[in-house]
């Protein structure tokens, strides 16, 4: 374990960037998404689709929750996302397990009812697009009775000591997303719930999933946390007033010497929030 500086690798190509911050922010993440997949008791030898499924990590935890004989298909509109992960898939020897298509979240390439269930992380429902058509599409695919969820990154406190910092981050155009600047309110994330009463889905239920990291930090979650600070502000320091923006690279960054991370009793902590319902039978 240590807490010295350490240095956030940053590939030249922004997706192989961003495909390395994913894989990097990974271990703070897995636990918490594995128990809301657990949440779910997806049944043994299920068929599940994965919307906006990346490079796939979420794809290995699904495949792991159905068992040997069930199968789970990952959807992403990134061609590059799914050479990755049909290499780590691969490697985690799931080949079998998993495939990967690509296709539009906005039309779905499959027919009615042809998963025992779907899952979208961070994708359906979480960004500037119309949210009810999409979710609409998760459940045209799923048999009568399957289960439908969504999830997505809900909240942090990342900087202890520096709530007002924080709050201000939290406030850019970035820091918020996914708002937007007039949205209606029904739009937003955590107003799923009236989505999915909305198109009739049964037992809807939302619960957050809470994950922490206190020091001394092992390497994996120090780059793990590292990785998520520069993926949760990027692009903030036009919006910051100059004492802000001294307190944001003095302490946000990596390289600087007070780099939050290097603090002797640092405590974070953040949640996911999922919604699900069953598809009326």
């Amino acid at each position: 374990m240590r807490n010295e500086k350490k240095d956030v690798k940053k590939d030249v190509s922004n997706t192989d960037s961003y495909i390395q911050s994913l894989l990097m922010s990974n271990p703070l993440r897995e636990s918490t998404l594995g128990e809301a997949i657990r949440t779910l008791q997806l049944p043994l030898g299920s068929r599940g689709l994965d919307v906006g499924c990346g490079i796939g990590l979420q794809t290995l935890q699904l495949a792991e929750a159905v068992g040997p004989f069930g199968h789970v298909t990952g959807l992403d509109v990134d061609p590059e996302f799914l050479i990755r992960g049909r290499e780590i898939v691969k490697k985690g020897g799931l080949s079998e397990r998993i495939s990967f298509q690509e296709g539009d979240m906005n039309n779905l390439p499959f027919d009615e009812g042809t998963f025992d269930w779907a899952w979208s992380a961070n994708c359906v429902g979480y960004g500037p697009w119309e949210p009810i058509p999409l979710l609409k599409e998760l459940v045209r695919v799923v048999k009568p009775g399957g289960t439908v969820a969504i999830l997505a990154w809900s909240s942090e406190q990342s900087l202890p000591g520096y709530p007002l910092l924080e709050a201000r981050l939290g406030a850019t155009s970035m820091g918020i997303a996914p708002f937007i600047r007039g949205m209606e309110s029904e739009m937003h994330f955590l107003r799923a719930m009236g989505w999915f009463i909305e198109l009739g889905l049964k037992e809807p239920t939302a619960r957050a999933f809470v994950g922490s990291a206190c020091a001394p930090l092992c390497d994996n979650l120090y780059n793990a946390l590292a990785a998520l600070i520069e993926m949760r502000w990027p692009r903030v320091e036009s919006e910051l007033d100059p004492e802000d923006l001294t307190e944001f690279q003095r302490l946000c960054k990596p390289e600087s010497p007070d780099f939050i991370l290097n603090l002797p009793d640092y405590y974070a902590f953040f949640t996911e929030s999922m919604f699900w319902g069953r598809v009326p039978k």
